[in-house]
């Protein structure tokens, strides 16, 4: 037996057999110390020769990780033409799965990556927009700019007669003025106040407006009442026609004479006053604009056959105040009826129509000056017109 299996049998036949366990559970901890090595080392050897790979023939593996990562897009600026309109609370996913739909862009994914790279995620306005068939996303993009949007602007001037705001409009966006006519005559698809007794004129508020191509002409009607109500609502009208001892409606009526016969708004105030006046006494309004309305005529004085008509707006004939509107009045006008300036004024003439000039009389007398001033400077006029 030699010395080394002499130590072997000593080992194992020694009282201490916990030297000898200490020593095989340390032989046992190495091994898995060295296998657990092995473990970390099989990825890390993995993705070395990951990149050794890319590193030799790695080109065609970024192309592929590139169009995996890349979303599809077109190049290019379109053709064609394509109207598209973004609504009021859409994101920019929304209006890319939009434009995708409709053939604009070839992925919403593309077209929210070109909105966030151009950093215009925030200034996608509502509105209306010409685009083209298979445009690159960043192009889309471009053309979206809130200052490219398809519209008509329109200013309806204060006192236009409804029926020449509806020829104005149909002259604006191209339609025809018998859908203008028609939608009209819904007061109560339009929006119109209960007041308004489902006629349109004197609630066809002046203003400027931006029409886009997909409005219809209800829709623009629709978005003139609106901004009526609003004025109404800021102008008080029904608290402020009940503290006037009047209707809103015939507020309404009111104002459009107001807006009808003034030449400045200093004078507005003081019209007022000579209607609400005349109307306290009971004398006849005796106003050409209601008489030239009634007639469907304009002018500046009516003639003694004008003043014959037996049209209810004549109100030469007719005592109080016509049965509607006869224009469609600023606010201006409305403040003004409901705020007449003081004063004991029951006539006036607008002596100078040129430089609308117009002057105001308490009295009979006064009156009749004045109407002589103004058949002088017609008569003066008419010569120099030869």
């Amino acid at each position: 037996m030699n010395d080394l299996d002499m130590d072997f049998l000593v080992g194992a036949d020694s009282d201490d057999g916990r030297s000898s366990r200490r020593s095989r559970a340390g032989r046992g901890r190495r091994r898995k110390r060295r296998r657990n090595k092995g473990g970390f080392l099989a990825p890390m050897l993995a993705i070395i020769i990951l990149v050794g790979g890319l590193g030799g023939g790695g080109y065609y593996g970024y192309l592929w990780l590139r169009d995996v990562t890349t979303p599809d897009d077109y190049t290019g600026q379109g053709t064609g033409k394509v109207v598209v309109e973004i609504k009021q609370g859409q994101t920019a996913s929304d209006v890319g799965r939009a434009l995708e739909e409709q053939g604009v862009v070839k992925s919403a994914r593309a077209f929210t990556d070109a909105v966030a790279s151009a950093g215009k995620s925030s200034s996608l306005q509502p509105g209306v927009y010409e685009l083209r068939k298979q445009m690159s996303a960043a192009a889309a993009v471009e053309l979206l700019d809130p200052g490219k949007q398809l519209m008509d602007r329109v200013t309806l001037k204060e006192g236009l007669r409804l029926s020449d705001t509806l020829t104005t409009l149909a002259k604006a966006t191209g339609k025809p003025v018998k859908e203008f006519q028609q939608a009209a005559k819904d007061g109560e698809a339009l929006g119109l106040p209960a007041y308004a007794r489902g006629r349109l004129e004197g609630y066809a508020f002046p203003a400027t407006y931006d029409i886009t191509p997909k409005m219809s002409a209800a829709d623009i009607l629709t978005a003139m009442v609106d901004r009526f109500n609003q004025t109404a609502e800021k102008e008080r009208l029904v608290a402020g026609a009940k503290e006037m001892g009047r209707t809103p409606h015939e507020i309404m009526v009111i104002a459009s004479i107001i807006q009808a016969e003034s030449g400045k708004l200093d004078d507005m105030g003081k019209i007022s006053r000579v209607i609400y006046n005349r109307l306290k006494v009971g004398q006849m309004l005796e106003m050409d604009s209601t008489t030239f309305y009634g007639l469907n005529k304009y002018g500046i004085a009516a003639t003694n056959a004008d003043v014959e008509s037996t049209s209810p707006y004549n109100t030469y004939r007719r005592k109080g105040l016509p049965p509607g509107p006869i224009s469609n009045p600023g606010d201006h006008a409305i403040q003004a009826a409901l705020n007449p300036t003081e004063g004991d004024w029951r006539w006036f003439v607008t002596t100078d129509p040129e430089r609308g000039i117009t002057k105001f009389a308490s009295t009979e007398a006064e009156f009749l000056k004045i109407k002589a001033e103004f058949e002088q400077n017609q008569g003066q006029q008419k010569q120099g017109n030869g």
